[in-house]
């Protein structure tokens, strides 16, 4: 069988930052320490840091005053923030620079007096952390909207007075036709002038689009709570292509293979790479592989620096 590797694929620069940055404050502080929410969407990643001495909580009410609380690469509401304070926690923030980017632009949004539409997924905590970065106390509002149908109903208090962002995992096909419509019905509506969805995010999209026109078959290695991870699983069911998410090689299922010739393998922005070589390891005690493309991930030459305190 046919093996091609997506590159890029797995890890991105903010998932990256974020699990040095758990590492490097149990090191410096010991355990346990505490992260709001899974510090990546990886469940092989959280068993890894668990088993350092993270300890992954949903609420900042569960953490122990004065201890040491990560904010995951999500991102977090000011709530959130305010609640770390009032607690008395040391805080080590982990949120990706380009969400963080987000989080701006929506304070930005909110001090000019406009209102906002965030195009993203209900309940997902980064899209929670962006919505809880604008402040309603002076009158305006955010708004939130997950697809085509909403961005043609949605209605507003100020249709002249109006902004929008985005989620940084989505799919950027999607994504674009839900701004297109925005634009129509909301002509003066202010955008970023870049695209808010993530270098890594775009890249990796782009990749299993050319692998749809290779494979008869695409394997996703992410976890099942990964927005990017699902978004690569259906652009490569969307090109027609079969396409599995898996978490690890275990959840292989060998009738998947039954008459295919060229298997296609990625992995979402928060998998570790280890993750891959296991997997590929797996097909070699089923299959004859003919591997058409190296193992090493392109660089997309993007670094994102450490919190001044654990630098060095």
């Amino acid at each position: 069988m046919k093996v091609i590797l997506a590159n890029p694929r797995g890890f991105c620069a903010g998932v990256g930052r974020a699990i040095e940055i758990v590492n490097k404050v149990i090191e410096q502080n010991g355990p346990p320490v505490y992260v709001k929410h899974e510090v990546v969407h990886n469940q092989t990643v959280v068993d890894e840091l668990r088993e350092k001495g993270a300890i992954f909580v949903e609420e900042i009410s569960e953490i122990p005053s004065g201890s040491t609380v990560i904010y995951s690469a999500h991102g977090v509401s000011k709530e959130v923030q305010n609640h770390s304070g009032t607690k008395g926690l040391d805080v080590f923030d982990a949120t990706c620079p380009l969400v963080s980017k987000v989080h701006s632009e929506v304070e930005q949004h909110s001090r000019a007096g406009r209102e906002c539409i965030l195009i993203g997924h209900k309940n997902h905590p980064e899209v929670e952390g962006t919505m809880g970065q604008y402040d309603t106390s002076n009158g305006g509002k955010i708004y939130l909207v997950q697809s085509q149908k909403e961005a043609k109903e949605i209605l507003v208090k100020d249709p002249h007075n109006l902004s929008f962002v985005t989620q940084t995992t989505l799919s950027v096909d999607d994504t674009q036709e839900i701004i297109e419509i925005l634009k129509q019905r909301f002509p003066s509506i202010l955008g970023p002038r870049k695209d808010d969805i993530c270098y890594a995010t775009q890249n990796r999209q782009d990749a299993v689009k050319q692998l749809a026109l290779e494979c008869d078959l695409i394997l996703v290695i992410g976890s099942k709570n990964s927005s990017n991870s699902n978004r690569l699983r259906e652009i490569a069911e969307r090109s027609g292509v079969e396409s599995y998410l898996i978490d690890t090689a275990a959840d292989l299922n060998l009738k998947w293979f039954k008459e295919k010739k060229v298997l296609g393998i990625t992995s979402g922005a928060s998998a570790p790479e280890h993750l891959v070589r296991d997997l590929l390891e797996s097909l070699t005690q089923n299959f004859d592989i003919d591997l058409k493309k190296g193992e090493d991930r392109q660089d997309e030459g993007i670094f994102f620096k450490l919190p001044k305190e654990l630098r060095g």
